[in-house]
């Protein structure tokens, strides 16, 4: 646990800090009475326990080995997950159906678990075919529940892009991206209160602070892609499927997009052609 130690002394009317201290702060010009107003206290100490708060959740994810800041546990991920699946197929219209593509579905999906570290985690994956035709999308939610749309399903050309992007989103729960995400925006949206608390909660210091939320999120939803990118490779090779597939997807989804496509910087995915040579470069990483 970090410890940090302020010492404060007030000479006529400035605040000084000791000029040890980096960065200094110098000359804040307090009220009449000598005061410090207490609504930047109160901004202060909101985005200080929302900062301890985050820091103090560290835990090394023993199946990735990558640090992360997680304030939910595996049965807390689980039951989310399933609590919020009913609700996400409706959104898309509902399950398709047709058994014999789900038994498909779900026939790869337990192929990639069973080869794969995915099954020696707590999560209890199941796979769901959606009914929307339109939309190109597939996605996990935490603690296992993983959902491609048929609107994808039908643009693929064979069992290896499949399993592509079913162990990408496996990739997702045994990362824990939705539970680390979760921690991320608890700690953003603290900040945010105590930037508007401190700040009388103005238009442009409300802006700002949504502006700085945003950009900080959206760079750990690309992270999160490129690393469920990685481990959907090794858990391919891992099931005995081409990797190479997974290029594949990543053609199909760059010509959905068309001309839409937002600059990275913008978007919380990389750009299909980055994404490209990061998985070709995993490719040679995980094949013996």
């Amino acid at each position: 646990m970090l410890q940090f130690n302020f010492y404060i002394f007030r000479y006529k009317k400035y605040v000084y800090l000791p000029k040890a201290l980096k960065p200094r702060i110098m000359a804040f010009r307090t009220s009449s009475k000598g005061r410090i107003p207490i609504k930047l206290i109160i901004g202060a100490g909101i985005i200080l326990f929302a900062l301890f708060k985050y820091w103090s959740n560290t835990d090394t994810n023993e199946w990735t080995g990558r640090k992360q800041h997680i304030t939910l546990d595996a049965e807390q991920e689980i039951a989310i997950g399933l609590r919020s699946a009913p609700q996400m197929a409706q959104q898309h219209g509902g399950l398709y159906p047709d058994q014999q593509l789900q038994d498909k579905i779900d026939q790869i999906g337990r192929k990639l678990v069973n080869n794969s570290v995915a099954r020696n985690t707590p999560y209890k994956y199941d796979f769901h075919l959606l009914r929307d035709p339109n939309t190109i999308n597939a996605f996990a939610l935490p603690g296992g529940q993983v959902f491609i749309t048929y609107g994808l399903l039908k643009r693929l050309e064979n069992e290896d892009q499949l399993a592509g992007i079913l162990g990408h989103e496996i990739g997702h729960v045994v990362g824990r991206h939705s539970a680390e995400r979760i921690a991320k925006q608890d700690l953003t949206q603290g900040i945010i209160s105590g930037i508007l608390v401190g700040s009388d909660g103005s238009a442009g210091a409300a802006q700002t602070a949504q502006m700085i939320g945003n950009l900080v999120n959206m760079k750990y939803g690309r992270d999160d892609e490129l690393e469920s990118d990685e481990l959907g490779v090794r858990f391919m090779i891992d099931a005995g499927y081409q990797p190479e597939e997974l290029i594949g997807v990543m053609k199909i989804l760059k010509q959905a997009a068309g001309g839409q496509r937002v600059p990275e910087f913008q978007s919380t995915h990389p750009d299909p052609e980055n994404r490209m040579e990061k998985i070709k470069e995993a490719i040679k990483k995980y094949r013996k």
